[in-house]
C-alpha cells in the first residue's frame, strides 16, 4: 500500500483514488443539465465553466487528482421530540467543509514533506469542480441513479474531498467501476417529491434537500406533508438505496424544536454558527420546523 494511501486511511478517509486531470466523464451531461435549468435558482453552477471541463486549471502544473471519501453517520441526528435532519449535516459537529479540509491540510503537507517543492490545492464541495465525476475516474465508485457516488461494500454516506497537486504521485490508473444499480428504482420511487424525474436526472427545484437548505424563498404548503420528520436536507433517496445498510438508528444530539422556534439569532450563531445549520440560518430553520410540524 502507498504510504500516502496509508496516511490517508490513519487520518479516517473510507477511500483514496488517484487520476489524471482530464475532461470529467459527465460534463456533457452537466452541461445539458444546466440548460434544461434543473439547477433551480442556484446561478452559481453556470459559473467557471472552463475550470470544471479542464480540472488541470485549478492549480497550474497539476499532476494527479486525488479523490477522497470520508464518512459521516448512518444514524440521523434527531432532536430531543423526534425530529430530523439529514445525515451529512452532523450538527453536533464542526462543519464538514473545515473539517475535511484540516485532515486533507495533513495530506498536503505529507505530500510537501515527500515532494519538495510541490504544491497542493484542497477542494471540499465548494470548488467549481465536479467531483463525484472525478471520484468515478479515480476507480472510488460509480453515480447511482440517484446521482450519488455509490461505494460498493460501503454505500453513500461519506463526504467527498480533492487534493489537485504538482506532485509526481505514483499510482496505478482504476478503470470507472461499472455501474450497479441494474433496473433498481428504489430511490425514484422514495423521493416524495419527484425530484428525481428519471434514473441519472434531479431537478433541483423539487428536492428537499436544496428546497429546505440552499432556496431563499419560504416553503410551499404542499411540502407539509412530503418533509416528513426531517426539516433540513432529505436523506429519502439514500435511505431506499439497498448499497446503504441504514439500521434506522437515530442520535439525539438536538434540544426540541420548540427550542429553536425561541431561539435568538445570537444564540444560534454561538451554538451553530460554525456548523452547517450556518448555511440555511436560523430563521430558514424556523421556517423548515413549521412547515414538517404541520404536516405532522
Amino acid at each position: 500500500m502507498l504510504p500516502f494511501v496509508e496516511k490517508a486511511e490513519a487520518l479516517g478517509f473510507i477511500a483514496v483514488g488517484f487520476a489524471r486531470p482530464s475532461r470529467p466523464l459527465y460534463f456533457n451531461h452537466f452541461k445539458a443539465w444546466l440548460a434544461d435549468g434543473k439547477h433551480a435558482d442556484m446561478a452559481w453552477l453556470e459559473n467557471n465553466l472552463d475550470l470544471r471541463e479542464n480540472p488541470s486549471r485549478m492549480i497550474e502544473g497539476c499532476l494527479v487528482v486525488v479523490s477522497l471519501a470520508y464518512p459521516y453517520p448512518a444514524a440521523a441526528p434527531t432532536t430531543i421530540d423526534g425530529f430530523r435532519v439529514a445525515r451529512y449535516a452532523d450538527p453536533a459537529k464542526v462543519d464538514y467543509h473545515a473539517r475535511i479540509r484540516t485532515l486533507c491540510r495533513e495530506l498536503t503537507a505529507f505530500i510537501e514533506e515527500n515532494y519538495p517543492g510541490s504544491k497542493s490545492r484542497v477542494c471540499v464541495d465548494s470548488a467549481p469542480v465536479m467531483e463525484r465525476s472525478l471520484a468515478v475516474a479515480a476507480g472510488l465508485g460509480f453515480i447511482g441513479r440517484n446521482n450519488l457516488l455509490i461505494i460498493p461494500g460501503y454505500g453513500s454516506y461519506f463526504y467527498l474531498a480533492e487534493i489537485f497537486t504538482t506532485a509526481a504521485l505514483p499510482f496505478i490508473s482504476s478503470e470507472p467501476i461499472e455501474q450497479q444499480c441494474g433496473l433498481c428504482s428504489r430511490c425514484l420511487d422514495a423521493c416524495p417529491t419527484g425530484a428525481l424525474e428519471n434514473p441519472f436526472l434531479v431537478n433541483a427545484s423539487k428536492c428537499l434537500s436544496y428546497l429546505t437548505v440552499e432556496h431563499k424563498g419560504p416553503l410551499d404548503k404542499d411540502l407539509s406533508e412530503k418533509m416528513g420528520h426531517c426539516f433540513f436536507g432529505c436523506d429519502r433517496c439514500q435511505e431506499a438505496c439497498p448499497f446503504n445498510e441504514d439500521t434506522g438508528a437515530l442520535n439525539v444530539v438536538l434540544p426540541s424544536t420548540p427550542v429553536f422556534l425561541d431561539m435568538k439569532d445570537e444564540t444560534f450563531r454561538k451554538h451553530y454558527g460554525n456548523s452547517a445549520f450556518a448555511r440555511a440560518g436560523i430563521e430558514k430553520l424556523k421556517g423548515n420546523i413549521l412547515a414538517v410540524r404541520k404536516g405532522r
